[in-house]
């Protein structure tokens, strides 16, 4: 049941990037509202998130807080990103290569509510870098370190706000 939900879940956002796809406008130094999605590995889960991006912070640096729900492994698992970024030019073109990270904090609980563990809340941090387009359109890896998901893979749009 939780595989499926899932699904539905990666199916609704991949939706909801097509519509905000036809709707967006390509703009220079706005905050932005992202939509992700993707799998991660340890645990092997799916995974949705929403995020704010900053406009840039003196030179290309920006902030990017954000929220991510994963679901499968017996396990549902909500990570809270606090994440600053740097995007490097890739040439002439609308491509920028991404890096940065952060400290993350993870709520952990297990799918299975016959045993009522509570909410297990821990932290880490995690490494993020990717690719991403003028449009909006982006994909990236994180690479998590402590109690987190240790990969994640995922693509994603982000909403200039005007």
């Amino acid at each position: 049941m939780v595989l499926l939900s899932g699904r539905f879940m990666a199916r609704a956002t991949v939706l909801a990037g097509i519509l905000l796809a036809a709707v967006s406008s390509p703009a220079v130094a706005q905050s932005s509202i992202g939509f992700t999605g993707g799998a991660s590995v340890d645990p092997e889960q799916v995974y949705v998130g929403v995020f704010w991006q900053s406009p840039d912070i003196g030179g290309r640096f920006r902030l990017r807080p954000g929220i991510d729900g994963g679901f499968g492994s017996d396990l549902r698992v909500a990570t809270i990103n606090f994440d600053f970024i740097y995007l490097i030019p890739l040439g002439q073109g609308p491509w920028k290569f991404v890096t940065g990270g952060g400290p993350t904090v993870a709520l952990t609980r297990l799918s299975d509510d016959r045993f009522d563990t509570g909410t297990e809340v821990s932290g880490g941090g995690s490494y993020l870098f990717g690719f991403s387009h003028d449009n909006g359109f982006f994909t990236e890896f994180r690479l998590g370190g402590g109690n987190v998901p240790n990969l994640k893979m995922g693509a994603g749009w982000a909403v200039r706000l005007r």
